[in-house]
């Protein structure tokens, strides 16, 4: 019997290892089949996250089967199949996982190929050194894919910042939009996978299958709360995208940029109106508020040094202020939770970071010192 090859003491793990190979494989058929939403029914989150995510699960559920069989019935490290299964763990995981995490990314289309063609070195290399298994042949693919993987680190790092800009530049509530945190979890993980390839100590081996699950739970939880921004930067109609080109040409040509001009329209459209008390305003939707253009506005915020989600956020605070003299002028009590979602905010911790950024206190600290006056 094929058990019979299987210490007992290792029954445990392979059950555990059996749970880990399953997982993933049920989250990558919910994300490509379920049309609807369960973890944020109000979200929808992008197709291309989702796929990718999808097919990184897929991979790591698969490279669960096929090393459950190598160990099963060879166990040889030595062997060919070693080497071939080792190459695709390398080669299918990164392609997955870099899709995923450019996925995420939502300021602009960033292709994967070029990482997939980076790949080409190392499946060339491994390729010779299974051929001929000369020793440095195989420290040099190994080296090179480090490099690699350093150099996908550094890019995202980049790239992640990138992003940020775009967020602030174009969005009043950041809530849920941002992924760095996500993205630095998934990094730190595959870095521990790449130690676990190495590893043969066993307690390591059970806390890296641990993460594993931590890790699927985490990103299955990101792609369905993660809305998709795309829809939400694209104009409204065939004449606004024309008349936004026309009018950013007619920009370039002069050189000239009527701030005053800028200040009046948001005066009178956006702070007269109170229409950045709006949950998840867009710089967009603002722009065709007051009748001009995205990159118009854009760079009128540019012109101040401050960012679009700087400037919303500093009138909903003064909002708040305003407000809160008023009620406690009253004599009514206070609730800031309440208030917060008033000023147009739909977390109070995003709420609490904006103040603290704005005010340089807390809003606890601001409302003691507040009715101690």
């Amino acid at each position: 019997m094929i058990y019979e090859k299987i210490p007992s003491e290792q029954l445990l793990f392979f059950i555990f290892y059996g749970v880990t190979g399953v997982t993933p494989l049920i989250a990558a058929l919910y994300l490509l089949f379920r049309q609807g939403n369960a973890i944020a029914a109000g979200v929808t989150s992008p197709v291309r996250l989702r796929r990718w995510t999808a097919s990184f699960f897929a991979v790591a559920s698969l490279a669960h089967v096929w090393w459950l069989l190598f160990y099963l019935y060879s166990g040889d490290l030595s062997s060919m199949a070693f080497m071939v299964l080792g190459m695709l763990d390398c080669v299918l995981l990164f392609a997955t996982f870099a899709g995923m995490l450019l996925a995420m990314l939502q300021d602009r289309r960033r292709h994967v190929w070029p990482f997939l063609v980076a790949m080409i070195p190392f499946m060339v290399l491994w390729g010779v050194y299974m051929a001929w298994s000369r020793l440095l042949l195989g420290q040099i693919a190994v080296a090179y894919l480090v490099l690699l993987c350093l150099v996908f680190t550094g890019y995202m790092i980049f790239a992640s910042r990138q992003y940020g800009r775009w967020l602030n530049d174009n969005y009043a509530d950041l809530e849920k939009k941002k992924v760095w945190l996500i993205q630095t979890a998934s990094l730190v993980c595959m870095l521990l996978f790449v130690i676990y390839v190495l590893a043969n100590d066993m307690l390591f081996i059970w806390i890296i299958h641990i993460i594993e699950l931590v890790l699927v739970g985490l990103l299955l939880w990101r792609v369905e709360t993660l809305p998709n921004l795309e829809a939400y930067l694209q104009p409204l109609s065939q004449e606004s995208e024309q008349l936004e080109t026309e009018d950013k040409e007619d920009w370039s040509a002069s050189g000239y940029l009527d701030v005053d001009y800028i200040s009046g329209l948001l005066h009178q459209h956006c702070v007269a109106t109170k229409l950045y008390l709006q949950n998840d305003l867009t710089l967009l939707q603002l722009a065709q508020v007051i009748g001009t253009n995205r990159s118009y506005l854009s760079q009128y915020f540019s012109r101040q040094s401050i960012t679009y989600n700087t400037y919303i956020n500093n009138l909903r605070i003064n909002y708040f202020i305003s407000r809160y003299h008023e009620i406690l002028a009253s004599g009514h009590p206070v609730v800031a939770q309440l208030l917060a979602s008033e000023s147009g905010y739909r977390s109070y911790s995003t709420f609490s970071l904006a103040f603290k950024q704005r005010t340089g206190m807390s809003v606890t600290a601001w409302m003691h010192n507040t009715n101690g006056d």
